[in-house]
């Protein structure tokens, strides 16, 4: 009869929690929202880039995601871009045709050994529910290195069969079926 210790039990935890933050990834803490809504993307970054800590993080905001603000970070530089959407979207009763598509917070440092969140706020416009929209982003660490959470997944795949999938919120029914 064989019995598993505290200890080695301690040693077995400890072993799958080291094996799930080795394939950790850029995630979004809400990963399902309603179409024609206000969207609080929290983007959680779980570790750096081979060790070294995290210097920037790029987050490209999609077709159809409008009216991004960013929120500032205390010791990180905030900068948008913006740029013409490839259509234009009723917003609060006018068109809006350009605005936010990616967000950059850079001039931090984010060690290894931490983790922390990059927020902003978006309106998402009449996506159907059940369409998956991705928000790649590209995590720059110290020494050149990065992740590149840019994979999008093909038709029939998911995020699990990639290495660096980008972020992705599922777009659900309104509340009540509007």
């Amino acid at each position: 009869m064989s019995r598993i210790t505290p200890f080695a039990s301690g040693l077995v935890a400890l072993a799958l929690l080291a094996a799930g933050d080795a394939a950790a990834h850029a995630t979004l803490e809400t990963a399902e929202a309603p179409a024609n809504s206000m969207y609080k993307a929290v983007l959680r970054v779980p570790h750096g880039c081979e060790g070294k800590p995290t210097i920037a993080v790029r987050v490209r905001v999609p077709e159809g995601v409008i009216a991004a603000k960013p929120m500032p970070k205390p010791g990180w530089q905030l900068t948008t871009v913006k740029d013409k959407y490839e259509r234009s979207y009723e917003y609060f009763g006018s068109q809006l045709s350009e605005g936010v598509v990616e967000v950059i917070w850079s001039g931090g440092e984010l060690p290894d050994e931490w983790y922390d969140e990059f927020v902003f706020r978006a309106r998402l416009t009449a996506f159907e529910p059940g369409t998956m929209v991705y928000f790649p982003v590209v995590q720059e660490c110290a020494d050149g290195l990065a992740h590149r959470w840019i994979e999008i997944p093909a038709e029939g795949k998911s995020a699990h069969d990639y290495e660096e999938p980008a972020p992705g919120l599922k777009i659900v029914e309104q509340p009540g079926g509007h």
